[in-house]
């Protein structure tokens, strides 16, 4: 009977690492092979705005060092959830990626039925910038500080109205924890995007606004918006002179936006290394730094368990901003 269960264990360990040789040989031929197809890259937002060029930089690079054409697709709506649940349900083999932002850290605080798990149902990539936002004010507020804003915020409580691109929203939550830190009352006026909520503020129809430090810099220079602050912790190159928030009487504020890249759940750490050096190599070159630069953003890679790390962070700083603010979406 011993010499039958020796027998069994011995034929079963030689299956068993069989099988183990076998997998890590087809992992091997999946390495040598990839990419054969090509790549769809899933970006949660419509063309055009930063996100989609941020992507398209990107995929133009990946497409001529990985030999295979990387198809940016755009699938917009429902707070980036539609894209990012194609991204989610996609197979895991390395041909479909998925652009992620701030709203993937967040949407599971304001969406707790969300049709996916915004940690486990994703391999993190690579951090790919972030998104510094600077506090601009028409004239006719006649502010050009924070310390100013603050002051005229409190001589008059709630009149002082201020633009974002939607309830939830960076714009808004960055906003509204200013508001909170400085104890001071506005009131939100939300619009469809950054257009329109420029065109307003650049009118005269709202007071304020946190937006990118890109869209704000023409206005600035023409002198039909004053900056106040960068909301960043550090002065952006965009905006050399203007204080940060954190300068200006809140040492406490930090706040930028950022974008990232993602795989489904589920795929070989091999190809997830592949994708990251793939990206971090495009984000180097000198002409994509130079068009970041131009964009007002700062190129940010790093290694996927650095940006897994990253995204729970951010996920647990922005979970107390909203508990404080009392922020909802829309």
């Amino acid at each position: 009977m011993n010499r039958t269960k020796a027998r069994w264990q011995f034929h079963f360990r030689r299956l068993l690492l069989a099988g183990v040789a076998a997998i890590i040989t087809a992992s091997a031929v999946v390495a040598q092979t990839y990419p054969a197809k090509p790549i769809r890259f899933i970006v949660p937002y419509p063309p055009g705005g930063g996100t989609d060029i941020v992507a398209r930089l990107v995929a133009a690079k990946m497409t001529v060092s990985m030999g295979q054409p990387v198809l940016v697709d755009n699938k917009p709506g429902a707070s980036t959830i539609i894209g990012t649940d194609m991204l989610a349900k996609a197979p895991p083999d390395g041909y479909t990626v998925g652009l992620i932002t701030d709203s993937h850290a967040i949407n599971q605080i304001f969406f707790p039925k969300l049709p996916y798990d915004s940690i486990k149902d994703f391999e993190p990539v690579t951090q790919l910038v972030f998104v510094p936002l600077v506090l601009v004010a028409h004239p006719s507020l006649n502010v050009k500080t924070v310390l100013e804003l603050i002051a005229a915020a409190k001589a008059k409580p709630g009149r002082i109205n201020y633009a974002s691109i939607g309830n939830g929203t960076p714009h808004q939550i960055s906003m509204e924890w200013l508001k909170s830190m400085a104890g001071i009352s506005m009131t939100h006026i939300p619009y469809k995007g950054v257009a329109p909520a420029l065109s307003d503020l650049v009118a005269g129809q709202v007071d304020l606004m946190f937006t990118g430090t890109s869209s704000a810099v023409p206005y600035v220079k023409a002198g039909k918006l004053n900056a106040l602050a960068v909301s960043s912790a550090k002065r952006q190159p965009s905006f050399p002179d203007t204080p940060s928030v954190a300068e200006s009487g809140l040492p406490e504020f930090d706040f930028m936006t950022w974008y990232g890249v993602a795989l489904p759940g589920g795929t070989p750490s091999n190809i997830v290394l592949r994708m990251n050096q793939e990206v971090t190599a495009a984000l180097n070159q000198p002409d994509v730094k130079e068009r970041l630069a131009a964009l007002g953003v700062v190129g940010a890679p790093s290694s996927p368990s650095e940006f897994g790390a990253f995204i729970k962070s951010e996920s647990q700083k922005l979970g107390r901003i909203v508990k404080v603010t009392g922020v909802k979406a829309e």
